[in-house]
């Protein structure tokens, strides 16, 4: 069911913690499932990420996205690290069953809260940054049962 790497970074995260006085931090849940993931970024006066690390509450799907997203921004640019989407989190951990998908979400989503939330601290503009959701499902029709 689960690819070896999301094992290993379930078993084995990456850069799991917070970084005291962060210079942005992102938080983004799932109402649906429960999850919610935080991450927080250490960025340079060059705009590079020194250091990064998250707290997740969730399945193991959503500490594997979280750990191997951390190792994806981790030493890289501003706009670098924005232009890691879900489908890139789901491809470095060698896929997530079609029900996981959603925590993918939640990591591209709480990177962006993050940028997000150092460019508001620091009275910035990040091009290509659209205001992070707070949950991964806002903005989508809801749905009823009648």
């Amino acid at each position: 069911m689960y690819s070896e790497k999301v094992m290993d970074h379930f078993q084995h995260p990456r850069n799991m913690g917070e970084i005291e006085n962060a210079s942005g931090v992102g938080t983004v849940g799932n109402a649906k499932c429960g999850d919610i993931m935080r991450i927080f970024l250490d960025i340079d006066d060059n705009g590079i990420i020194r250091d990064v690390k998250f707290k997740t509450f969730g399945c193991g799907a959503a500490v594997a996205t979280s750990s191997m997203a951390t190792e994806m921004v981790k030493g890289k640019s501003i706009q670098e690290a924005l232009k890691i989407t879900n489908k890139a989190v789901m491809e470095a951990l060698d896929g997530l069953p079609p029900v996981k998908v959603h925590c993918s979400l939640l990591a591209e989503e709480a990177i962006h809260a993050a940028l997000w939330d150092y460019a508001e601290k620091n009275g910035i503009v990040i091009e290509g940054l659209k205001k992070p959701k707070n949950d991964i499902h806002e903005g989508e029709d809801e749905e009823e049962d009648y």
